[in-house]
């Protein structure tokens, strides 16, 4: 059986919080819970795939703008969560009144526990009784996957392939193209489809309404809230690229999660076979060889060649992308909506770990058109340990594959832990490199070995390297940061923290230490220079 919201409401665990529900009252009944999960971090909703119940003890909240906890309440609510448990008391007095509103307008229950209980006992009891339930929804996925296999190997249509799954779920099935265009649908047993419970004409209809969701990680992408039954939608993927959608029309007493687990099991298999009656177009094959070309450093020509194909202008100002990270594949649809919305043309092709993309940008404001395509990663949501690097600009295609192997050397630098110092630290899982920001390290990378590096280096900072190993001092940093401002002063003690005061005595140390105030003169260049360079 279903384990529902309100059936844990009442456990022993949570009951000696005083539990308060505040917003989303009439959706707690019919909400069925799929995970416990505790977090403090605001921007969890990427991670998450609809379901769980989530407890956070409110600290992040507590320094967060109004806008920025309407947001959260907004993500989790799209992403199908099915409660948020903010724990009220020392740190956080209240819930915010926003909050509360933004929960109800979006049907998200909205929980307050006013007691400190502990979380982790609060997760051990409810996931205890949800992983049984689960064992038994993977059973009877795997069975649906199974049979829906069989059905495609006999060459049945989608609709006897989407019957087999809506009678294993009991849940109206209807499957879309990304145009809105019906490819396929079912009912459960004794309900044809297309009858009653049968998803709303608008339902998911759209490319733009696609949730975060990854295509190949099988996630929902929005899913409903309210009594009525639930709307589950999930993305299908034909070669990496989302090209339909299932959406799953959960009936009021059914088992939303066992649709949600059954429906993302059977991803793959609805996969092959919209892959058998929609082949890949000449442009989304030619925008893949032009990236292999690329990305190989093949001939001129052969990018002359293959780049009209994709669709991609051969004189366009264009910029290479890298992404390095385990879900390479799952990236992609993200990066193709950021594409699509930054640049003119685009293509992108995964390989292995790393997903590439070309962006060709506008010819008047190739700069400010690159300069929001790294603000627009920098929101991508990724794992943790993701890496991604923008190139500089190309002037045409056969400067493409110059821009991608600059992102490249980024990422190996970074990698290696050589751009530790020399990269801001991110608050985000994954960081973004702007290679334009990286000129000089790249050029030492690739042009200076170690040896003379370290002798430049010496000779320029050499007694502020001895000051800072003897007093334990932070006088290169200070150096480092106020040459990057522009030897702005109050802008370098703002970065620093410190009083402008204890700068300008900071400074006074470094000037003594390197012969004098390097302003107005030739020294200036090479000193910055050589920070940079102590950073590799």
């Amino acid at each position: 059986m279903p384990i529902k919201l309100d059936e844990v409401l009442n456990h022993a665990t949570l009951t000696a919080a005083d539990p308060v529900i505040r917003a989303g009252a009439a959706a707690v009944a019919g909400t069925q819970l799929r995970w416990v999960h505790s977090s403090e971090v605001l921007d969890i909703a990427p991670l998450l795939s609809g379901g769980e119940l989530l407890l956070t003890g409110g600290d992040a909240l507590v320094t967060a703008s109004d806008a920025r906890r309407v947001e959260y309440v907004r993500q989790l609510a799209e992403r199908g969560v099915g409660a948020l448990v903010v724990e009220t008391g020392q740190r956080l007095a209240s819930l915010p009144s926003s909050m509360v509103r933004a929960a109800e307008e979006a049907g998200l229950p909205l929980i307050e526990f006013r007691k400190v209980v502990p979380f982790v006992g609060i997760m051990q009891a409810i996931n205890s009784m949800l992983v049984s339930e689960s064992v038994t929804h993977l059973r009877r996925a795997d069975e649906a996957s199974h049979e829906m296999a069989v059905e495609l190997a006999h060459g049945s249509s989608l609709d006897q392939i989407l019957a087999v799954l809506a009678g294993i779920i009991g849940a109206t099935l209807e499957l879309r193209s990304v145009s809105g265009v019906t490819l396929g649908s079912a009912g459960p047993e004794g309900a044809g489809p297309g009858g009653a419970g049968s998803p709303p004409e608008d339902a998911g209809s759209r490319p733009e309404d696609a949730g975060h969701g990854s295509v190949s990680e099988h996630q929902p992408g929005t899913e409903g809230h309210g009594t009525d039954g639930a709307l589950i939608n999930i993305d299908v993927p034909v070669r990496g690229v989302p090209s339909a959608r299932l959406i799953i029309n959960v009936p009021a007493d059914g088992d939303v999660n066992l649709a949600r687990v059954a429906g993302g099991r059977c991803v793959d298999i609805l996969s092959l076979a919209l892959l058998q009656r929609m082949p890949p177009g000449l442009k989304e094959v030619a925008g893949t060889a032009l990236l292999r070309a690329v990305s190989s450093g093949s001939q001129p020509w052969r990018l002359q060649q293959l780049s009209p194909a994709a669709g991609i202008p051969a004189a366009a100002t264009m910029v290479a992308v890298v992404v390095r990270t385990s879900t390479s594949q799952q990236l992609r649809a993200a990066m193709d909506k950021i594409l699509k919305r930054t640049a003119q043309q685009s293509a992108s092709y995964v390989d292995n770990a790393e997903l590439l993309a070309l962006a060709a940008l506008p010819f008047d404001g190739a700069a400010a058109a690159r300069t929001e395509l790294v603000s627009a990663l920098q929101e991508l949501p990724v794992e943790p340990g993701t890496m991604t690097a923008v190139g500089p600009l190309a002037a045409g295609i056969e400067d493409a594959p110059w821009s991608l192997s600059e992102a490249k050397i980024a990422l190996d630098l970074a990698s290696s832990g050589t751009l530790t110092a020399a990269v801001p630290p991110s608050d985000t899982d994954g960081v973004v490199l702007d290679v334009e920001n990286l000129a000089v390290e790249r050029l030492a990378a690739q042009h200076l070995g170690q040896g003379p590096r370290q002798d430049f280096v010496r000779r320029q900072l050499g007694p502020v390297l001895d000051h800072d190993a003897r007093r334990n001092s932070r006088l290169l940093q200070t150096l480092s940061i106020w040459l990057d401002s522009g030897c702005n002063t109050a802008q370098a003690a703002r970065e620093l923290h410190v009083e402008r005061q204890s700068m300008h005595h900071r400074l006074q140390r470094i000037f003594e230490l390197c012969g004098g105030d390097p302003r107005g003169s030739g020294r200036l260049a090479a000193l910055h220079l050589a920070t940079r360079l102590a950073a590799l």
